[in-house]
């Protein structure tokens, strides 16, 4: 199962280190990372993706508690939640199939952020699935540089509670 894990640390130089080495001593796939600065001066907000069931994510957040840097930590896979990732591609675009690479970005209402002689780089914004079915879309025109941002989400309605730390406890294993 996929887990989606918002953790607001303090922006010291090491510490994206140390929570990553936290997923890979546990030997645990981090399948999406991103990192940048909230809402509050000197605290970053990270949202973590790992594939992991509910005890495994569960020892993940304990584990992620015991940092000094980390200000709070919750798991929002089963709370209501938004997320997006955003997808910059650098697309083949001759000028006979500008026209038709441009239709397929309005269907995606990707941007068009860049064009040049021989490619367009188009940027989309949305879920993992639409960014997923825009690649695959767009494959067949040739693929020239892909880059994604990874995931970040946030809860639905009032703030998250902070500065502690939101753990909640599973059933009984």
């Amino acid at each position: 199962m996929r887990h989606v894990i918002i953790v607001d640390v303090e922006d010291h130089p090491g510490v994206l280190n140390r929570i990553a080495s936290l997923f890979r001593k546990r030997a645990y796939n981090i399948e999406s990372l991103a990192v940048g600065h909230s809402h509050r001066p000197g605290i970053s907000r990270m949202t973590i993706v790992v594939a992991a069931d509910h005890n495994e994510a569960l020892q993940v957040v304990k584990q992620l508690d015991k940092l000094i840097e980390v200000v709070s930590i919750t798991d929002v896979t089963e709370q209501r939640h938004v997320s997006r990732e955003m997808a910059l591609a650098k697309v083949a675009a001759p000028e006979m199939k500008r026209t038709e690479i441009l239709q397929l970005a309005n269907v995606y209402r990707a941007q068009v952020v860049d064009v040049s002689p021989g490619s367009i780089i188009l940027e989309v914004t949305g879920d993992e699935d639409k960014i997923d079915s825009f690649v695959e879309i767009i494959r067949p025109y040739g693929i020239l540089e892909l880059t994604r941002t990874g995931e970040v989400a946030m809860v639905r309605g009032r703030a998250m509670p902070t500065p502690h730390v939101l753990v909640e406890e599973g059933p009984a294993a």
